[in-house]
């Protein structure tokens, strides 16, 4: 009897770690499940925060700690900004090439499945936002909501995603040629992609500015400690000194941020 039991609970396991069948695995695919936040593991955030402030403490003492724990936190949020445009970008180029595919597809007179059916052939980013609406066209489903699905969580590239649904809506509603709407949709994209890439080109001289400007202080120090005046000392060695230490690259951090903020600000996205 035991025997026979364990060979069922066995069984019941085997099955329950089966893939879903397809049917299953379309139908999922239809309602994606909310896109979660990208939650950075702790060791990888703490491990830096714990090196610059040990080290600040070993160069400075308290006020360099601190200020290491600044200065480490800055170099992080700056590396994650800048991570975070570059997906962005990759996202919104990907998304411009699958249009133009689709667009080409309808022209030669593939069906509108047939066009989405082809996202193998995208990029990653495409390729995330356009699957809900593959399947969907498949099973007879709305596009455009699929679409709207395939795109929530996703700021990067929603407003472009809302743009082809828009021109799909406008097709299915008032028969316009999808391959037309489609194609002013990829233009607008890539006129925005070409252009966007063209703002940061221009704008590589005032953060290259902003970067010297923000090592000046840095520098400072190190040329009036060749000079004889011992900055380091006075940070080192006095309450005082601490206290201006933690003060001045407080400043440098906000001064940074802000002027990155600014300079940011001006890329469209």
């Amino acid at each position: 009897m035991n025997t026979t039991t364990v060979a069922c609970a066995a069984f019941a396991a085997a099955v329950a770690c089966l893939p879903p069948p397809p049917a299953v695995a379309r139908f999922a695919a239809l309602w994606p499940p909310p896109a979660r936040r990208v939650r950075i593991a702790r060791p990888a955030v703490i491990g830096p925060v714990l090196v610059g402030g040990v080290g600040g403490a070993v160069l400075a003492g308290v006020g360099g700690a601190i200020a290491g724990v600044v200065a480490t936190c800055l170099i992080r949020q700056r590396r994650v900004a800048r991570r975070a445009a570059h997906d962005r970008a990759t996202a919104a180029e990907q998304l411009a090439a699958a249009v133009a595919r689709i667009t080409d597809e309808l022209r030669a007179g593939s069906h509108p499945a047939a066009a989405l059916a082809g996202t193998e052939a995208d990029g990653p980013h495409a390729r995330a936002v356009l699957a809900p609406a593959a399947v969907a066209a498949r099973l007879g489903d709305g596009i455009v909501p699929a679409l709207r699905r395939g795109a929530a969580g996703r700021p990067d590239i929603g407003p472009d995603v809302e743009r082809i649904a828009t021109a799909w809506a406008l097709a299915d509603r008032h028969g316009i040629p999808l391959a037309d709407l489609l194609g002013r949709a990829h233009e607008d994209i890539r006129w925005r992609v070409r252009f966007a890439a063209t703002v940061r080109a221009q704008l590589a001289g005032p953060r290259a500015t902003a970067g010297v400007l923000t090592t000046l202080p840095v520098l400072g120090i190190g040329l009036g400690q060749l000079v004889g005046a011992d900055p380091i000392g006075v940070l080192r060695g006095s309450p005082l000194g601490q206290v201006l230490l933690v003060i001045g690259v407080a400043l440098l951090a906000a001064g940074s941020t802000w002027s990155e903020r600014i300079i940011g600000s001006a890329v469209p996205r």
